[in-house]
């Protein structure tokens, strides 16, 4: 950032006092300008013990099978993000159940906040960022054509957790390596 978003300055890049972080900071107004993480939130969406999955028609990832889920937006929680993902993308309406999965993807600056929800009245679509939606059990996931690490993780959990019948809440890091290598 070259210019103050508030006042139209130019910025530089400083520690501002108390904090141990570079950051841009306007030479008129003072304002400090934060980096901070992007927040990601979706469902990972069961009807009749299948799971819903999307294939993505944007980039990235373009073609490849994801959850419903994309950054949240101002004035709305985690779970409302969730919800309003699902239609944008799956066109289908869910029961939240509750909080399934976080992941912490420092590499990239993002969180992402997985929900277990019910496919309601088992109605789906594909909305304008999908090319077509689908349920799958587990036999049948597209494991080397998951768009995401994340995607991937929440349906290993997902599929253990069957087993026992107990859905935790899991929260692990995903890509803390800066290279990628191994």
């Amino acid at each position: 950032m070259s210019f103050c978003s508030r006042c139209g300055h130019p910025t530089t890049s400083k520690i501002p006092l108390g904090d141990h972080q570079v950051r841009e900071v306007c030479t008129s107004c003072n304002t400090i300008h934060y980096v901070n993480p992007k927040v990601i939130c979706g469902a990972l969406v069961i009807w009749e013990n299948k799971v819903l999955l999307c294939r993505r028609a944007i980039e990235p990832r373009y073609g490849l099978w994801t959850l419903p889920a994309g950054y949240m937006e101002l004035l709305e929680t985690m779970a409302e993000g969730a919800a309003r993902e699902t239609r944008e993308e799956a066109e289908a309406n869910i029961d939240i159940e509750q909080l399934y999965c976080m992941y912490d993807i420092p590499r990239i600056g993002q969180i992402y906040v997985l929900f277990k929800a019910q496919l309601v009245d088992g109605k789906f679509g594909a909305g304008e960022e999908t090319i077509e939606c689908r349920l799958f059990g587990e036999q049948d996931i597209p494991w080397n054509d998951l768009a995401f690490p994340s995607v991937k993780r929440t349906l290993e959990h997902y599929f253990a957790d069957c087993q026992n019948n107990i859905f935790p809440i899991h929260h692990e890091a995903l890509g803390t390596r800066l290279d990628h290598t191994g």
